[in-house]
């Protein structure tokens, strides 16, 4: 990517205190591309949230679906086609290779679903052609996308989709140029569609360094702005976001002065924070949801009887308590207590001779060799992979099972594991909009071809959970959902794919400088509306 700024001049702005008007954020990891549609990453949803809109968006902080590029929108009596009303006057950024010369309309909207929908699309296999999000919630449901006229697109289903308008505020539902897909592959550079991002939002990507920096610079000509909407528009001159796994060495920046939002700190800093003078302590009461799964591409994980030993031999009590510092809670259901929709499930009892009888009846009366894979970050569902690894590795040990604990960098964990090179992969996910329906779909169902989730690592494709959660999607009854859900989530309880960790509040530490930041429940938070005394 080319680089347009002094990475020497940004790295000496990261040693000092940020100067007005100039946002630092520490973030956990990079981003692993710069197209939404590519990925499910929290990690890079967070800076591709400042570049992109979607048509519809969650409420700052809150959990109602609000108008953002499209105006308003209908639906029809059948519930299978909602006609979206796209605002006017939408102004696109531009880079070196691109200066638009129209505004955002309907053909946009319909070249952004046509790259996932179309084989033949000229974008469809550019980057790898992984629409991870499309693929598990729309690919299977969305008929046709249709543009009525410029500032007018009808979506049709091939059946009602309870949550939809919740999936088009999915951060990698987002809108892109179709224009600039045209200029780009007329110069034989389709590639860089997916690399340089050009999008509607109040920021614009200036800079990059892999590892390292994302530089973002204010984009005036955002709609937001435009229209006077103060939680919409850029109001800081950029924003540095600084990448390191360390959630300790982003604490010590927090409170150096050097950086001024800095995400999922160390559960254990929490008091370290509290007592600052200069740095608060904001959390937010995000749903999210971690676990261990077993990947059944794997001879022995297919045996229930092998799942159900390892899961009987972890001590779980204490690895939450432990791990989540306090603020967890013990849950064997996927969708958290704060949703409709929530099974009453306890964890799996702790019962290390059951284990032991459960491995010798599947052929492994003297244990056997595996791995488990640790998060190598820190999330609201896993505050520390490794930690968590390490007493699951001595509880297994106990049981005669041999456990080594694997970790890479957090987009090449991400990739591997959606490769299902995970023997014992720990995964989770934030709910990005305010539906039941978004993790459990994203990390344990398979398509109508049999082909996993990108995130069901574990390659669990379970006919009577798929067919529960799709039955739950079709309908709008609350109640009937809400049953549907406690089905499905027995399912997967009853035939242990998965021991689940629960969640806990995300945590970040907010300089006292900082005002208008807004943490995100649903969703990534946005930088727009922010500014630094």
């Amino acid at each position: 990517m080319k680089k347009t700024f002094a990475m020497a001049a940004a790295l000496a702005a990261l040693s000092a205190p940020a100067f007005a008007g100039t946002l630092t954020v520490c973030l956990e990891g990079s981003p692993e591309i710069f197209n939404p549609q590519l990925t499910s990453s929290g990690t890079t949803s967070t800076v591709l949230g400042q570049i992109y809109d979607n048509l519809v968006e969650v409420e700052r902080g809150g959990s109602q679906i609000e108008p953002a590029l499209a105006e308003s929108w209908d639906v029809s009596e059948d519930g299978l086609t909602y006609t979206f009303h796209l605002r006017q006057g939408v102004k696109w950024q531009s880079n070196d290779a691109f200066n638009p010369t129209r505004d955002f309309n309907a053909d946009d909207v319909v070249f952004t679903f046509a790259r996932m929908m179309d084989d033949a699309n000229p974008y469809h296999s550019v980057s790898g052609g992984s629409y991870i999000t499309f693929n598990t919630k729309l690919a299977d449901a969305l008929a046709s996308v249709d543009k009525i006229d410029d500032y007018t697109v009808a979506f049709t289903l091939k059946a009602p989709l309870a949550p939809f308008i919740g999936i088009m505020a999915h951060g990698s539902i987002a809108m892109t140029s179709a224009e600039y897909a045209d200029v780009l592959l007329a110069a034989g550079k389709a590639d860089d569609f997916d690399r340089n991002p050009i999008g509607t939002g109040p920021f614009q990507l200036q800079a990059y360094q892999t590892d390292a920096i994302v530089r973002l610079i204010p984009f005036h000509d955002t709609w937001g702005e435009a229209a006077g909407i103060a939680e919409n528009t850029p109001m800081v001159d950029a924003i540095i976001m600084a990448i390191s796994a360390d959630a300790s060495v982003r604490v010590q920046r927090a409170l150096a002065g050097e950086c001024a939002i800095a995400y999922y700190p160390n559960l254990a800093d929490a008091p370290l924070i509290e007592d600052s003078e200069t740095v608060d302590l904001v959390p937010a009461k995000v749903a999210s949801s971690g676990f261990i799964t077993f990947n059944q591409t794997v001879d022995k994980f297919q045996d229930i009887r092998v799942r159900q030993a390892l899961a009987h031999a972890i001590n779980m009590e204490p690895l939450v308590e432990t791990v989540f510092n306090g603020m967890g809670h013990l849950t064997g259901a996927v969708i958290p207590p704060t949703f409709w929709g929530a099974a009453d499930l306890a964890p799996y009892s702790y019962d290390p001779e059951l284990a032991k009888q459960l491995l010798a009846d599947a052929g492994f009366p003297d244990g056997f060799s595996t791995q488990i894979w640790a998060i190598p970050v820190s999330r609201p569902y896993m505050p520390n992979g490794r930690r968590a690894a390490e007493m699951i590795q001595a509880d297994w040990a106990a049981i005669g099972v041999n456990a080594e604990i694997v970790t890479y960098e957090w987009a090449e964990y991400i990739q591997r594991s959606r490769a299902f090179e995970a023997e014992v992969g720990m995964f989770g996910g934030i709910w990005d909009f305010p539906d039941p329906s978004q993790i459990p779909n994203n990390y344990f169902t398979c398509n109508s071809e049999g082909t996993p989730s990108p995130s069901n690592i574990g390659h669990w494709c379970n006919p009577e959970f798929i067919s529960a959660m799709q039955r739950a999607g079709e309908i709008t009854d609350q109640d009937e959902r809400a049953a549907l859900y406690v089905q499905a989530q027995n399912i997967l309880y009853d035939d242990f794919a998965a021991v689940m960790f629960g969640g806990a509040d995300q945590l970040m530490a907010v300089s006292k400088s900082v005002s208008g930041f807004v943490p995100a429940v649903f969703g990534s938070s946005r930088m727009s509306g922010v500014t630094v005394e």
